[in-house]
């Protein structure tokens, strides 16, 4: 067994920077969470509120994060 990396448990933010379909907008639209063993979940800022999981971060920030145009935000910092 892994010893747990309570360091790799934070918070973040999706900030759009840009919202290339009009869909959901700009600034702040999604919550999410990064679990110690890189799963991440999302749970979008909406009319139509949804929860998704993945993989990693690194797959959250692939699929929504627009070539730049939506960013990460970390709330808590790892020291």
């Amino acid at each position: 067994m892994t010893p747990h990396d309570l360091m790799k448990f934070r918070r973040f933010v999706l900030n759009r920077i840009e919202d290339e379909s009009g869909v959901s907008g700009t600034g702040i639209i999604a919550e999410g969470v990064q679990f110690s063993n890189n799963k991440s979940i999302i749970s979008w800022i909406s009319d139509t509120p949804s929860v998704e999981v993945y993989d990693s971060v690194e797959e959250v920030e692939r699929i929504h994060g627009h070539n730049g145009k939506t960013a990460i935000r970390w709330i808590d910092e790892i020291s």
